[in-house]
């Protein structure tokens, strides 16, 4: 097994782009000929666009693109972007009297970063696309749907993280496996078992260890203005690869993937988290899906890591990169 880029995984480009006053952006995986696709959804508080055609059960045959946005369930509007650029480009479903792109999307909350009222739309989703068309460089960290990502958010902002987008791809002889992950977590950030990132203590020279502190104190921080429980948190992420499978084999990659949050994040899939991860498959190499699955964990899990790594401290959160040295996890 080797490291690959990402853009060595044929048939798919990724476009990016963000607004850095605003605090948010948008990421687009197209593949222009269709990949099978499946979908698992794991968070209490999703908010996605066009996923229920990705139940083995329906006849959507193919995806031509998936959206990671920030900007809540605001920024499901880059979708009509990116759906209209594909039209303009014949990619879809041809309906005799245009072509239908399939394209689905996942977002995540980063309305307390940047600008409030700045949020993904349909030219931002435009933009990621033709980005995605042209076949730019990947970039990690405060990036795409990466730029208003924090993590450790447990006790609130003050001794939060800056999060990020990340990418890792895997080849094994023929077959390849790669994933885009946004991490935009409650929760801490673990490499090798070892806390690299999340929340903080009051004095700054450890982290709080945020599973232990909300099994001891049955809460989580409330909002300052309403005092309610907010869903600001969420890891969206797609898997890419060109091992042939059915759309159920697809299915049940994307939820094999979530193992790889389960162990770069902790907690996971909480209630207010809005963990998402599609799968994308095209090409022709046969692969056992345990294999596949393997691969797309890794994956998962190196992603996440690689954009916490990569983010630079923005919006009041300081990332890993500028922690005081002997921070202890």
């Amino acid at each position: 097994m080797e490291k690959i880029q990402l853009h060595e995984i044929p048939g798919f480009s990724v476009g990016q782009v963000q607004d850095l006053a605003g605090g948010t952006g948008c990421t687009v995986i197209l593949c222009p000929q269709g990949a099978v696709t499946g979908v698992d959804v794991r968070g209490g508080s999703p908010g996605t666009r066009d996923t229920d055609a990705l139940d083995p059960v329906c006849n959507r045959e193919v995806v031509h693109a998936v959206v990671l946005t920030g900007g809540s369930a605001f920024g499901l509007d880059a979708a009509g972007g990116v759906m209209a650029r594909l039209e303009e480009e014949k990619i879809g479903r041809d309906v005799g009297v245009t072509v239908v792109p399939n394209v689905c999307a996942a977002v995540l909350f980063d309305l307390k970063c940047g600008a409030t009222d700045v949020r993904p739309d349909a030219a931002m989703g435009r933009a990621a696309c033709e980005a995605a068309l042209a076949g730019g460089p990947f970039q990690e960290g405060n990036f795409g749907a990466g730029t208003g990502c924090t993590v450790g958010k447990i006790r609130g902002p003050q001794w939060a993280m800056k999060g990020g987008i990340g990418a890792c791809a895997f080849r094994q002889g023929e077959l390849m496996v790669g994933a885009i992950v946004a991490c935009n977590a409650m929760g801490d950030i673990l490499e090798n078992g070892k806390t690299i990132a999340g929340a903080r203590t009051e004095d700054g020279t450890g982290f709080l260890g945020t599973e232990d502190w909300l099994v001891a104190h049955g809460q989580r921080q409330r909002d300052i203005f309403s005092g309610k429980l907010v869903g600001e948190n969420t890891v969206i992420g797609c898997v890419i690869t060109n091992a042939a499978m059915t759309k159920a084999q697809a299915t049940k990659l994307a939820a094999v993937a979530q193992n790889g949050i389960a162990r770069a994040v902790r907690p996971a899939n909480a209630t207010f988290d809005g963990d998402s991860m599609f799968a994308m498959c095209r090409g022709t190499v046969g692969a056992d899906p345990d294999a596949v699955g393997i691969l797309a964990a890794r994956a998962v899990e190196e992603a996440i890591v690689r954009g916490v790594k990569a983010a630079e401290t923005a919006y009041g959160r300081t990332a890993l990169r500028d922690l005081p040295a002997g921070t202890k996890p």
